[in-house]
Parts: structure tokens; sequence; C-alpha cells
């Protein structure tokens, strides 16, 4: 198997994350594997790959079978990649469920991946209150596993090529 970089990945997230671990991705030659974890769900059983199988936390809610990588998310991702240039970075999606710090750090492990990639919480107080509410995922991942971590900030614009310091 060759090198591969964990990203985790979430509807409506901004592209810098996932740019940034394709570029990372890109000049390690290595895999692009896009971690999507649904909180609402448990693993029950893992495929080789890292895929999970999961059933939903609520015993109320009928059986539905596994979840799925969502398809909007499928090309969301590839064409974010495709706009920023990336678009020759192999990369694949796995649909993961629980605690996403957890599901990330397991999936890295299960890979032997290089990196984890997260990005910091949405700047403001919405996310803010998120973080506060459920934890900061590069937090729990920096402080109980042994992979690097590259946190890729939200906030901000990204200086210019060239600029100073």
């Amino acid at each position: 198997m060759s090198a591969v970089i964990v990203v985790g990945v979430e509807d409506r997230m901004p592209p810098v994350v996932l740019i940034e671990a394709a570029r990372l991705a890109r000049d390690l030659g290595a895999e692009l594997v896009c971690g999507h974890v649904d909180r609402g769900q448990y693993a029950v059983s893992e495929d080789p790959d890292g895929t999970v199988h999961s059933r939903p936390f609520d015993p109320d809610l009928p059986e539905q079978p596994d979840a799925v990588f969502p398809g909007e998310l499928i090309a969301h991702i590839g064409t974010v990649l495709q706009d920023a240039g990336l678009g020759a970075v192999p990369w694949s999606g796995r649909e993961l469920a629980g605690d996403p710090a957890h599901a990330l750090a397991h999936l890295a492990n299960v890979l032997d991946a290089r990196f984890i990639v997260v990005g910091t919480h949405e700047p403001g107080a919405r996310g803010g209150l998120r973080e506060f509410f459920q934890g900061s995922i590069a937090t729990h991942l920096a402080h109980r596993q042994h992979r690097p971590v590259l946190v890729v900030p939200l906030g901000g614009a990204r200086p210019a090529p060239g600029a100073g310091a």
C-alpha cells in the first residue's frame, strides 16, 4: 500500500481543509482518504479498508441499511480538487460512525496513514458553541493518538504566495 493521508470531511465544509490535505498528499505522493463521520451512528463491524458498518444510537429508529459516503460530498470533493488544480491526486472516501476524533484516528491506524488533517472550528459564536459542547476534534486527535495531526485554520485570509512571513 502506498502512503495515505486521512482528512476529516463534512457537508458544507470550507474547501481550504481539503485543498491543504490534497496538496500534502500530492507533495508526498500519497493517496488522500476522506473520512466522513456520522455522529448519530456507532460501528458494528469494519471492512479491511477501514469502511465501517453502523447502526443508529437511537434504538427506536427503524433498521436502516449501512450509511454510505454521501454522493453530494463525492461531487463536492471532486469539484474542489479539480478547481484547485489537484484533480490528479488519487482519493477515496470512507463513511465512518461515532465520535469523529476516535473514528478518524482508528481509520488512520487501519490504513497506517502518515498524517491526519482536520480543520479548526468555524469562526464566530456558533463554531465556539459547537466546540464547547462537542469538544475540539483536533485537540482530541493531538492528545489521544500517535500520528501527526495537521490542523488547517478556517478563519482569516490566506496570504498571497511570496508575501511576508
